[in-house]
C-alpha cells in the first residue's frame, strides 16, 4: 500500500526565509525542497506527520492521513504576518508554515 506526499515551497510576494527547507516525515529526514519547487515522497498509506525545518527555524509538526493510491499535497512558506514574524525570533517553531492543500486520487 503506497501513497505520495507532495511538498511545494512557494510564497506570494516577498518571503524573507527563502532558503531550502528540509522535509521530515514521521520525524525522519526525507529530503529537501527548494524555493518555487515541489518534491514527491513515496510513503505508506495511513497516518503520518510532516514538518519542515531550515536551521533553527521550523514549522509545527502536522499530522495527516492518506489512503492507498492517493497523493496528499502540502505547501510550505516562511512568510507570515509581522507580529508572528517578530515572535518567531524567540519561538523558532513559528518561523515556517505548512498547510495541506489537497488530496488527489491516482487514476
Amino acid at each position: 500500500m503506497t501513497a505520495t506526499l507532495r511538498m511545494t515551497h512557494t510564497a506570494i510576494g516577498v518571503e524573507v526565509r527563502r532558503g531550502t527547507y528540509e522535509v521530515f516525515i514521521d520525524g525522519h529526514p526525507a529530503g529537501l525542497v527548494e524555493m518555487n519547487a515541489s518534491i514527491d515522497f513515496a510513503i505508506d498509506a495511513g497516518r503520518h506527520t510532516v514538518q519542515v525545518r531550515s536551521g533553527r527555524n521550523a514549522s509545527r509538526v502536522t499530522p495527516f492521513t492518506v489512503d492507498d493510491g492517493h497523493r496528499v499535497d502540502f505547501r510550505c512558506t516562511g512568510k507570515s504576518f509581522l507580529p508572528v514574524f517578530v515572535a518567531s525570533f524567540f519561538v523558532p517553531g513559528w518561523a515556517l508554515h505548512i498547510r495541506q492543500v489537497g488530496v488527489v486520487t491516482s487514476s
